[in-house]
């Protein structure tokens, strides 16, 4: 991603459904359309004026000749950001700065075996990281609650698909990991994207097997864009910003290189 200020921008809802209890899915007709990487996200701006802060959610597929974009997200409670969002039909508009944040380098995967890892509402941004990634073996190993297996068929048109659910319903039961040692997958890299006790687990793996990992962080915003500090995490390297042993998951984030940072 460049590093050029990024304005807000009116953006159509082309469509919206629901997925699965709780997940919504959005198509937005934007100019962001153009540079998106898989991996970015989208600063959402409800149309209530006393919401100022944005809701940041990843991007889940980008389809540059229609010039859409896709995002995928979990309602966090009545009246919040995203249940408003949710209740938005073909032809509301919007505000949204996009596209933030820095993607997945998934061109690095060319000729290698490779895991796409997500959990819960982290499974959405590894869809089209599964379509445009181009290597050798892509297995797509999705972690879920329950039988509500949101974007598998997707998943399946583009991948080798290995899924958990926490409750045994579907696959695996337990984690990615538990799927990943059931099925005796292998990869010589990864790219995942989900909550932190899954990605503490994912790292320590690629640790243990000496395989490179690109993990993308899931925090909190407030500026989506670097500015505010609100969403550090703590860095092996001291950053060139703040001075301190700190990345910005939004600026710097929120995919890094799983040894450049600590989980919390």
């Amino acid at each position: 991603m460049t590093d050029k200020k990024k304005k807000k921008e009116m953006v159509t809802v082309v469509t919206q459904e629901c997925l699965a209890d709780g997940i919504f899915s959005m198509w937005i007709q934007t100019e962001a359309a153009k540079e998106a990487r898989p991996g970015q996200f989208i600063s959402m701006y409800t149309n209530d004026g006393s919401r100022l802060l944005p809701r940041p959610i990843s991007i889940c597929e980008i389809n540059r000749e229609k010039g859409q974009l896709r995002v995928v997200y979990r309602v966090t409670g009545e009246g919040t950001g995203t249940e408003q969002f949710s209740r938005m039909k073909a032809g509301d508009s919007l505000p949204i700065i996009a596209p933030l944040g820095n993607g997945f380098p998934y061109e690095k995967a060319e000729g290698k075996q490779v895991f796409l890892m997500g959990g819960g509402i982290g499974v959405p941004p590894i869809l089209e990281l599964a379509k445009q990634m181009k290597c050798r073996k892509k297995q797509v190993i999705a972690g879920y609650r329950d039988s509500q297996t949101f974007l598998r068929e997707e998943f399946e048109r583009n991948a080798e698909v290995y899924v958990s659910t926490e409750d045994g319903s579907v696959g695996t039961k337990g984690n990615v990991m538990d799927a990943v040692r059931e099925n005796s997958l292998q990869a010589d890299m990864i790219f995942a994207c989900g909550p932190s006790p899954m990605l503490r687990a994912i790292k320590e793996y690629a640790r243990e097997n000496n395989i490179v990992c690109y993990i993308s962080l899931e925090e909190r915003m407030a500026c989506g864009i670097g500015a505010c500090l609100g969403c550090v995490c703590q860095s092996v390297e001291r950053d060139s910003h703040s001075n301190v042993h700190n990345k910005r998951i939004c600026k710097d984030g929120p995919v890094f290189l799983s040894t450049e940072v600590e989980i919390g």
